[in-house]
């Protein structure tokens, strides 16, 4: 299991990808983000004698997985649900929804990226993760100068237990619109597990939207994907957090329907493609192994 001293390997992973995207792919580049990159350090104590405290090192990109033809479609949709899901934060911020919870929230990082959006906007953000990933980010948000500003609360939970009040003790209001986003999760939990969440988040007020993502069937990916996807899934069994759960997208849609929501949206690979990658040159495209879904109350 993931240690308890810091965020484990796929928020670190997702976090260099995204860093990525900027060092290896032409702009127009679908989000900027290397502030989870100086989180992550990834190069500290590489034995170089710079100590890299900001991530400015590039031992890390020679990380297998951090191969940038192997890895250049997972990249992209890396980078593209990032972009969705903090395009329809925005939007919905605008539309008065003053509440966005990132669950397993790992080095996500719109909070710093995005804080004038937040400002303007009087949105509070809630970060759930483990104890000891939340204590490590606001200790490493701390040291780079970025703190933890009164409209960011930093929510450590046991996902085993009752998160859900823990969520509600810190102030987040189960009475007012929100926003939740949970990317890179469901992979992780039982179908059971997840129904269970669904079940929570779709008894929020009125106008709440959950935007999730799912991994698809290996046999429905792309076949010059299927063998990366696989490669993943025993990568994530052999550190000790594999992969329980795939789905197709009418079942995922099926589970958020019968959790209480009253519409949702299957947002596919193709789409994130049209809306983010049509005019590039370079042939750059997202997988259709993990997809997303939009739910809302």
């Amino acid at each position: 299991m993931p240690t308890e001293a810091g965020p484990d390997h796929t928020a670190v992973r997702t976090a260099l990808w995204r860093a990525l995207h900027l060092r290896a792919d032409a702009p127009p580049y679908v989000i900027e983000d290397e502030v989870g990159l100086r989180l992550a350090e990834p190069d500290a104590g590489d034995g170089d004698g710079d100590g890299d405290v900001d991530g400015n090192g590039e031992g890390w990109r020679a990380r297998p997985d951090m191969d940038v033809e192997a890895t250049r479609r997972t990249r992209a949709s890396i980078v593209a649900r990032a972009r969705f899901v903090e395009d329809l934060v925005v939007a919905q911020a605008g539309r008065g929804v003053d509440q966005y919870l990132v669950l397993g929230a790992g080095l996500d990082t719109f909070a710093q990226r995005r804080a004038a959006d937040a400002v303007a906007a009087g949105l509070r953000v809630f970060e759930a993760d483990r104890a000891g990933a939340v204590a490590w980010k606001r200790r490493r948000l701390t040291e780079l100068g970025y703190g933890v500003p009164d409209w960011l609360t930093l929510v450590p939970v046991d996902f085993e237990g009752d998160w859900w009040g823990q969520l509600v003790a810190v102030g987040f209001d189960p009475r007012r619109p929100a926003v939740v986003a949970s990317a890179g999760v469901t992979m992780y939990l039982t179908e059971d597990a997840v129904a269970a969440t669904f079940r929570h988040i779709a008894r929020l007020a009125p106008g709440s939207t959950l935007v999730t993502t799912f991994l698809r069937p290996i046999e429905d990916v792309e076949p010059d994907q299927q063998e990366q996807l696989r490669v993943a899934q025993r990568g994530a069994r052999a550190s000790g957090t594999p992969f329980l759960s795939f789905y197709a997208p009418e079942r995922m849609a099926a589970l958020a329907r019968e959790a209480g929501f009253r519409d949702t949206r299957h947002v596919p690979a193709e789409e994130l493609a049209d809306r983010y990658f049509a005019d590039r040159t370079d042939g750059l495209r997202p997988s259709r192994g993990e997809e997303l879904l939009v739910a809302s109350t």
